[in-house]
């Protein structure tokens, strides 16, 4: 496995497998503090693409002025560890002054998909994700990239970006991994106080019971959305709930009728640590086939 620190060394090392054969180059953009979610990235990469590639990049553009972008965890050696363990041919991990570099002046921002949610409550969030997965995606050069489907709004906005300036990359969307008793893997759960910890599976457990009221034909997404709201406040009382939204699938718009398909999205805070989670809900019986638009 290879390990690069600059932009002229990973494309040096993707020529390379292109070069002796590889037809497929995958890319698993991360932030590092990588754990079995991250590595489920890797083997579905690994299994469609030849040659596989992983950043490791603390992006500090997508990070708010109160975030947590100083106190991330950092653990290079391990991560690269990791990386080789599940097969990686090249690690991207990079300075901040090599991905923004001094007089560095140009955003990439995605609009519509990018304003509700984690966009109305993170200001210039995704404006710095979409700005690092283009810079990603520009130096890597891969035929697919892998994301997870737990940051369900970042697929979005990502996909959209990758639409709207025409770029050669297939976006793959990999199953949310979980903990046995349904929490999604993140790196931010290692934040989490033992007491917390016990009440974060609330926010799956809120989620299965959003599914079951839709499979039992609930359509209103007011309705299921305030049945989540007690769920959270009866089983995770550390938690204060920033939202729970039920959305159109494409382009996030708040639905007040659920007809299938729609998006249940929220998210919890638990002290600083901030975790979210989403699911779709199944059509309700007798459902059209979309959901219905608020208006």
């Amino acid at each position: 496995m290879k390990a690069a620190e600059t932009i002229e060394e990973i494309r040096s090392a993707v020529a390379e497998a292109r070069g002796a054969g590889a037809r497929l180059v995958g890319l698993v953009p991360t932030m590092g503090a990588l754990h079995d979610g991250h590595f489920s990235l890797m083997d579905a990469a690994g299994a469609e693409c030849e040659f596989v590639v992983v950043s490791l990049f603390v992006n500090p553009t997508q990070f708010g002025p109160s975030e947590d972008y100083g106190e991330y965890p950092r653990m290079l050696e391990r991560d690269l560890a990791g990386c080789e363990s599940h097969g990686v041919g090249a690690v991207f991990a990079p300075p901040a002054a090599a991905m923004y570099p001094q007089g560095f002046a140009t955003t990439v921002h995605t609009a519509g998909v990018s304003e509700p949610m984690e966009g109305a409550r993170r200001p210039g969030h995704f404006d710095g994700v979409c700005t690092v997965v283009a810079k990603l995606l520009n130096v890597v050069g891969p035929d697919v990239a892998y994301f997870g489907a737990k940051d369900y709004q970042q697929v979005a906005v990502i996909r959209r970006m990758v639409a709207d300036l025409d770029m050669p990359v297939r976006i793959a969307v990999c199953p949310t991994v979980r903990e046995p008793d349904g929490l999604a893997l993140s790196s931010r759960n290692a934040y989490l106080s033992g007491e917390q910890r016990a009440q974060a599976p609330a926010l799956f457990e809120s989620l299965c019971l959003a599914e079951e009221m839709a499979g039992r034909g609930e359509r209103s997404a007011g309705e299921i959305a305030a049945a989540i709201r007690r769920h959270l406040a009866d089983r995770a009382g550390l938690g204060e709930v920033d939202y729970v939204e039920i959305v159109d699938p494409d382009s996030l718009r708040s639905v007040e009728t659920v007809v299938a398909p729609a998006v249940v999205a929220l998210a919890v805070r638990f002290g600083p640590t901030r975790l979210i989670d989403n699911t779709t809900l199944p059509a309700p019986p007798g459902g059209l086939d979309r959901a219905r638009p608020a208006v």
